[in-house]
């Protein structure tokens, strides 16, 4: 009777094979047999998982999904990952269940997986879409929660509200505070608002009191400009208050800079909001405070505010009309800060009328700010005051410029 042989596995060859050899020979045999399957199997595992990939990259959606499954099944070094992107491509292609499962069996047989904040995120997309909010605190991972937190606020804020408040007095970290706070600053609810205004005024959690005092400024609401004052005057914190100062050049709160820097009674703080006030742009406001101020320490840090708010007209007639030579000279330098054709074009003019030699450097130095090489050469080849023509050629030698430069020769060769 013939009767057809079945094949016998290279791996149980090599054993029967083995079981004839020295013992001396038996280990390296086996050895290498078993290497050899080893090696064939990540091959395979290898191709799967590129054929996979080029499924992903074509829109395939099905067809990655069988071939992620098959490497999953052979249980290989890339199990995890094979699992995570065939509910990718499950999801991609509609079959959304599905993709739910395999999730479930990634976290099942992979605990320790670096793909589970991938699949974590990729859970509460599907759960969002299938309207099925999830739950953050039933989250084991701060990315997967902080995704949470957004869904359920979109979908649910009523219940959403208690667990961000929650979050907000629990252990977690601050950076999920954080997030908790960012996203009660995106509800238009009046409870998110009062609990955000809460955080600001300190008294639920004070390490999250400027994060908050930050967010109320991203809201238009007069309750949350009307509650950023209250802090300004109660809170003893010249941190928190410079906070608040913040929070009003992002409202653009002009009127509440203005105040601040009328009021204010600590010189520190008070040249922070003038400073401020000109970044949020208001020249006017400026020009208006520079009238009423009494001090050269506190018409300097005006002009700080002129230049934070590139104000050339404001800074102009400062330099032309001021008294006290260090309030002029100080405008004149900030002209040079500020730069333009306008500045330079002052600060000339002012050069060839000014008899003071003191204003006269600080001309000189303005222009040194503004890198202007040309208009300091023609000054020193005119200057007949050595003093001056001497500062005029020591600003000049330290300019990396071509042409001051040939000038430097120039005097060498004389």
């Amino acid at each position: 009777m013939n009767v057809s042989a079945k094949p016998i596995s290279l791996g149980i060859l090599l054993i029967l094979l083995a079981t004839y050899l020295p013992a001396w020979a038996q280990a390296p045999l086996l050895m290498n047999g078993f290497l050899e399957q080893g090696s064939a199997a990540s091959t395979r595992e290898d191709e799967l998982h590129k054929d996979g990939t080029d499924a992903l990259n074509e829109s395939k959606w099905d067809a990655a999904a069988t071939k992620f499954n098959q490497v999953a099944e052979l249980h290989g070094k890339r199990a995890d990952s094979a699992l995570y992107w065939k509910a990718y491509a499950l999801n991609k292609g509609g079959h959304r269940q599905d993709a739910l499962v395999t999730i479930a069996e990634l976290r099942k047989q992979y605990p320790r997986s670096t793909w589970l904040k991938d699949a974590g995120a990729l859970e509460v997309e599907l759960r969002q879409a299938s309207g099925q909010p999830v739950n953050p605190q039933e989250q084991n991972d701060e990315e997967t929660k902080l995704l949470a937190l957004n869904s359920l606020m979109n979908s649910d804020p009523k219940r959403a509200l208690p667990i961000l408040q929650k979050f907000l007095s629990s252990n977690n970290s601050s950076r999920l505070k954080e997030q908790a706070l960012f996203v009660l600053a995106q509800s238009d609810s009046q409870e998110a608002r009062q609990t955000l205004i809460q955080v600001a005024r300190g008294q639920s959690n004070p390490e999250l009191q400027r994060k908050a005092i930050q967010f109320l400024a991203t809201q238009e609401s007069s309750e949350n400009v009307a509650a950023l004052g209250e802090i300004y005057r109660t809170s003893n914190s010249h941190d928190v208050r410079r906070a608040v100062l913040d929070a009003y050049v992002a409202c653009d709160c002009r009127k509440e800079l203005l105040a601040a820097a009328q009021q204010e009674h600590d010189p520190d703080l008070r040249r922070d909001a003038i400073q401020r006030l000109g970044a949020a742009g208001g020249q006017e406001e400026l020009r208006q405070l520079y009238k009423s101020a009494a001090s050269a320490d506190e018409k300097e840090a005006i002009i700080q505010g002129f230049i934070a708010g590139d104000d050339v007209q404001g800074l102009t007639e400062v330099a032309k009309t001021a008294t006290e030579a260090r309030v002029k000279s100080a405008a004149i330098r900030a002209l040079g800060a500020v730069g333009g054709e306008g500045s330079k074009t002052t600060l000339l003019q002012m050069y060839s009328n000014e008899k003071d030699l003191e204003i006269k450097r600080a001309l000189i130095e303005g222009l040194f700010i503004q890198d202007d090489a040309h208009d300091l050469i023609q000054l020193a080849r005119k200057e007949s005051d050595p003093q001056l023509r001497r500062h005029l050629v020591q600003q000049l030698s330290v300019m990396d410029d071509r042409e001051a430069k040939d000038y430097m020769l120039e005097i060498l060769n004389k």
